[in-house]
């Protein structure tokens, strides 16, 4: 998001961007003005040298004026194209959520129909071996001459009876069969559907994570662009706050400049070491007090506000739920949702993210401060897309489940600094999307 400008002061900004170490005092292009003590014999010099440069700096100030208002469109630009891109990567991982869900959904179907045609198989089988030992039976008897069957322990009569009841089996027994053989070919056919399906869905869900891909990749170069824009607006900004301080009184500026000049050299090295130095200490301070704030109940919470609209950070069902005990018997304060790999990671609810990193043998953990004193914490992903400070949509793309395994994911919510069941706030979609 692209910072708002600050309206600049004049005098006194201008003192900070010329000493040494500022950015415009490394790459402003030179003002040359003319010293008081070296034009004072010539009468009448300093004036007319005076207000040469001062009909400069004012020609400068109306170019730096120009190219501000043209800085001030294109950051405009900027950001409405921006919130379009954030907008459509939403709408991306929306989609990419429900083709996780219509694929797993003809996965389980896939398994089913297995099932059911190895039971087909088997009765195939069993009828097919029955009439075997019918058309067995019947061969032998045929092939018995009249003499052997008188001298069978069995009244002849029995022996034509149990002839004619094998053959009345054999054809009951082959339309069975014949049937099942149908059915056998009916569920190879749905098998084979069921298959083409998913080959569909794999194909979308790869052009839906090409998709998110690139505006990933155009959210990225926008953003990059916007900075850019906007460091060269403050750098406008300031030079115009130099010109106009010139403008109001060259001498004492061209005193300040002189003098603040002299040291510069050494007091860049010395602050560019101390100023890293102190960046990474408070980068690390900011972090460590944000998670501990999470532990306290601040007094200045509304009570009763809830969230509305929130959404689940990643799509899966959950393996455990709030107030759950694990192996070792310790109660979950958040709730595991197992997701497949690769699967979008997104906003459960608008807001400001507030850590992104790896923090202390959790692996890549993001929080995300939301109003009225929620926070989320979302731990387990395998990829991080944002950063500290950026304003997130609800389902706003933040990072990704690692690419391979069975990963998942831990969303913990808290208001107030307090743990809070997360699947409190989705009336209604509490099933959506858990398997």
């Amino acid at each position: 998001m692209i910072p708002h400008k600050a309206p600049f002061r004049l005098f006194p900004l201008a003192l900070a961007l010329l000493a040494p170490g500022s950015v415009w005092a490394e790459h402003a292009p030179p003002v040359v003005l003319t010293p008081v003590a070296q034009t004072a014999p010539q009468g009448g010099a300093v004036p007319r040298d005076a207000q040469r440069q001062l009909d400069k700096v004012e020609k400068d100030l109306k170019a730096d004026q120009a190219r501000k208002a043209e800085l001030d469109a294109k950051n405009d630009a900027l950001e409405r194209e921006l919130a379009d891109l954030r907008a459509k990567s939403v709408a991306v991982a929306e989609d990419q959520r429900r083709q996780d869900d219509a694929l797993r959904a003809v996965e389980q179907s896939l398994a089913g129909l297995a099932a059911n045609e190895q039971e087909q198989v088997a009765r195939i089988d069993a009828d097919r071996a029955a009439l075997a030992d019918l058309l067995g039976a019947l061969q032998r008897l045929s092939r018995l001459p009249p003499e052997a069957m008188v001298a069978r322990p069995e009244a002849p009569g029995e022996m034509v009876k149990s002839a004619l009841l094998l053959r009345e089996a054999i054809p009951q027994l082959k339309k069975r069969a014949d049937a099942l053989a149908v059915q056998l070919r009916d569920l190879a056919a749905l098998r084979q559907k069921l298959a083409d399906k998913r080959a569909q869905a794999l194909a979308a869900k790869k052009d839906l994570e090409k998709r998110e891909g690139e505006l990933r990749d155009l959210v990225s170069r926008r953003e990059a662009l916007s900075q850019a824009n906007d460091a060269e607006l403050q750098d406008v900004a300031g030079h115009m706050a130099v010109l106009s301080a010139q403008a109001g009184d060259l001498r004492d500026l061209v005193e300040k400049l002189e003098a603040e000049r002299k040291a510069a050299a050494e007091r860049a090295r010395q602050a560019e070491a101390q100023k890293r130095q102190l960046a990474e200490d408070a980068r690390q301070k900011k972090a460590q007090e944000r998670l501990a704030a999470m532990g306290r109940t601040p007094k200045d919470v509304p009570g009763g506000t809830a969230l509305g609209g929130m959404t689940l950070p990643v799509a899966g069902p959950v393996a455990q739920r709030y107030g759950e005990q694990d192996a070792v018997g310790t109660t979950s304060r958040g709730v595991r949702i197992s997701a497949r790999a690769g699967s979008p990671v997104v906003a459960p609810y608008e807001g400001s993210v507030v850590f992104a990193g790896p923090f202390k043998g959790y692996g890549l953990i993001l929080i995300v401060e939301h109003p009225n004193g929620y926070h989320s914490l979302i731990a387990g992903l395998g990829r991080i897309d944002t950063r500290v400070g950026q304003r997130v949509l609800t389902g706003e793309p933040m990072g990704a489940m690692a690419s391979d395994g069975t990963p998942t994911l831990y969303f913990e919510l808290r208001r107030g600094g307090q743990p809070i069941n997360p699947l409190r706030g989705f009336a209604g979609t509490e099933g959506k999307g858990q398997g």
